[in-house]
């Protein structure tokens, strides 16, 4: 069988199927022996490689979240808080203490019972650069990005609410006339 023959007859296309496994049970040997070499590979990284990749993965989160048309309102914000501060600390109190607050007033933020002040982000920011100066480039205004694009998709989404309650009390004085090509 030539190796054209052979490419076609081990993949069916129709059916998604990578048929170069006989059976069920050399398929099934295969995924085993594939999870062991990635267990026994992820024993070799180091604990600071793995925050290394849980940093490039928010970001990369936090980037795509930004870029997002406004959608259903959701606490991204805080969620973002919680993996960075996770991802690099053991407990939350240690974090809330490198940046000069209470526990209890991040514990608000964290839990949306609190919205961020500007304080607040700027030390987070600085915190964030800081941080990520040994891991991958970083924007430290993607925080604020997040926080306000987060807000707007709360605020887009809650529309219908809000504009009958404002229509009734705004005015135009001096309207324009229609534009005409």
């Amino acid at each position: 069988m030539t190796r054209a023959e052979n490419k076609d007859s081990n993949n069916h296309p129709e059916f998604g199927v990578d048929s170069r496994y006989t059976s069920k049970k050399e398929s099934q040997s295969e995924a085993t022996a594939l999870m062991e070499a990635r267990l026994a590979r992820m024993k070799n990284v180091s604990k600071d490689d793995i925050i290394r990749a849980k940093l490039m993965q928010l970001k990369l989160n936090m980037e795509a979240f930004i870029k997002q048309p406004i959608h259903e309102p959701h606490n991204y914000f805080s969620e973002f808080l919680q993996s960075y501060i996770d991802a690099i600390y053991s407990k939350r109190s240690i974090f809330a203490m490198d940046l000069d607050i209470t526990p209890s007033k991040l514990s608000q933020v964290i839990n949306n019972h609190r919205e961020p002040q500007d304080e607040f982000l700027l030390k987070l920011m600085i915190h964030s650069e800081k941080i990520y100066a040994n891991v991958c480039p970083f924007q430290k205004e993607i925080w604020y990005q997040v926080y306000f694009h987060e807000k707007l998709c709360k605020m887009m989404s809650t529309q219908k609410e809000w504009t009958s309650k404002f229509e009734n009390v705004v005015s135009v004085s001096e309207p324009i006339t229609k534009y005409e090509k």
